[in-house]
C-alpha cells in the first residue's frame, strides 16, 4: 500500500521533517518515535520510509535544519581554501565568536537540539555545515586548512557539550528536580551565556597564542 492509497494525500519530505521537529520541540527526543510521527501525519509508519529509510537519517535531516536555524547576519560564508591571508586578529576572532554564538542559539531553539546534532555528528551523518562554518571563521585568521578543521572540531565539541548541559539543566528545572542536600555544582552558572562566551574565548585565545609561538 502506498502513502497515497493509505491516506488519500501525499506528504512531502519537508512535511515529515517539519512535523518531526514539532514533536521534538513539544515532547523531546525520547518521544520522537516513527510511530508517533506517523500518527501525527495520519499515515502508517511504513509510509515514512518513502522519505527517510530509517530514524537515523530522519534525525540527520533534523540536525541539519537545527544548525541552519542560526546564522550570524554579518558573517558571509567563506571557504578555507580562499582565506589565504590573515585578517586583523579582532576580525577573525569576532567571526569565530559570532559563529559559535549563532550555533548555540540554534541548538537552544529546539528541545534536545544539542543531543540531536551531537548524535548525528558522532555517527558521521548529516551535513558538515557546523564544522565548515567554524572552520571558515578560523581560516580568516590565516590558519591552514588542517589547523582550521581541527580547531573547528574542538569548538563544536565544546558548543555541543555546553549546550547539552544547559538543556539538561533547563529540563530538570522545569520538572522541579532538586538533589536534596547537594550544593550547586561548580559548573552550574547563573549566567550560562557568559560561561559559554568565556569557554569560546579560551579556545580562540589559545589559537592566537599558538600562532604567536611559531
Amino acid at each position: 500500500m502506498t502513502e497515497t492509497e493509505s491516506t488519500g494525500r501525499r506528504h512531502t519530505r519537508d512535511d515529515v521533517a517539519r512535523t518531526a521537529l514539532r514533536i521534538l520541540d513539544d515532547h523531546g527526543l525520547p518521544d520522537l518515535t516513527m510511530r508517533r510521527l506517523a500518527a501525527a501525519l495520519d499515515v502508517q509508519p511504513s509510509a515514512l520510509y518513502w522519505h527517510f529509510p530509517n530514524k537515523q537519517t530522519l534525525l540527520a535531516e533534523l540536525a541539519d535544519r537545527i544548525v541552519s536555524h542560526g546564522r550570524p547576519a554579518a558573517m558571509a560564508p567563506a571557504s578555507t581554501a580562499t582565506a589565504s591571508t590573515a585578517t586583523a586578529p579582532t576580525d577573525w576572532m569576532h567571526a569565530v565568536r559570532s559563529e559559535a554564538a549563532a550555533l548555540r542559539d540554534a541548538l537552544l531553539a529546539y528541545r534536545d537540539g544539542a543531543e540531536v546534532v551531537s548524535s548525528t555528528f558522532a555517527l558521521g551523518l548529516g551535513s558538515t555545515a557546523a564544522v565548515d562554518r567554524l572552520a571558515s571563521a578560523v581560516a580568516l585568521g590565516g590558519f591552514d586548512d588542517h589547523t582550521s578543521g581541527r580547531a573547528a572540531t574542538a569548538l563544536l565539541h565544546f558548543i555541543l557539550g555546553h549546550v547539552s548541559h544547559e538543556q539538561q539543566r533547563m529540563q530538570y528545572d522545569s520538572f522541579g528536580v532538586v538533589a536534596g542536600g547537594v550544593t550547586t555544582s561548580s559548573i552550574d552558572e547563573d549566567d550560562p551565556a557568559a560561561a559559554f562566551r568565556f569557554g569560546v574565548d579560551l579556545l580562540v585565545g589559545g589559537l592566537e597564542f599558538s600562532r604567536s609561538r611559531r
